[in-house]
């Protein structure tokens, strides 16, 4: 079990102390979006994560209560992690992050769809994803 220290009292210090650095945001998004990924699908992800950082914090988020792991239905060998409830309450700042991107960066035709769809009808769109993650979950 890691020990996750606060620096301070801080909302936004203490959040950040769990998923602040690049790779855990990339990881709660490829769960976000994939709802449950193995080891090495986190690998294959444009961004290239070296191995011993991808150990480092899938087990700091599991520690932390963000996501878990269960068995691989087709191989001992492997394991599937999927977002725990608090780490698909992290929905609304993952789609913030988007929407604030969209504004300054050229997206994916992917993400755009996904953007207007979110700009149709916010808070829909995050009642039902949130629904959709939360059955997967269970």
């Amino acid at each position: 079990m890691i020990d996750i220290k606060k620096r301070s009292e801080c909302p936004i210090s203490s959040s950040l102390d769990i998923w602040g650095d690049k790779w855990s945001l990339l990881i709660v998004r490829d769960l976000m979006f994939a709802k449950e990924c193995t080891y090495g699908d986190f690998l294959k992800s444009e961004e290239k994560i070296a191995t011993n950082i991808l150990a480092s914090r899938l087990q700091m988020l599991e520690s932390a209560g963000v996501i878990t792991k269960k068995d691989h239905p087709q191989s001992k060998a492997k394991v599937l992690y999927r977002l725990t409830e608090k780490g698909i309450d992290l929905l609304p700042l993952m789609i913030e992050i988007n929407l604030w991107a969209d504004r300054y960066f050229t997206l994916p035709a992917s993400r755009k769809e996904m953007l207007e769809e979110v700009k149709k009808d916010k808070e829909a769109f995050l009642r039902n994803k949130k629904a959709e993650l939360l059955a997967h979950a269970e």
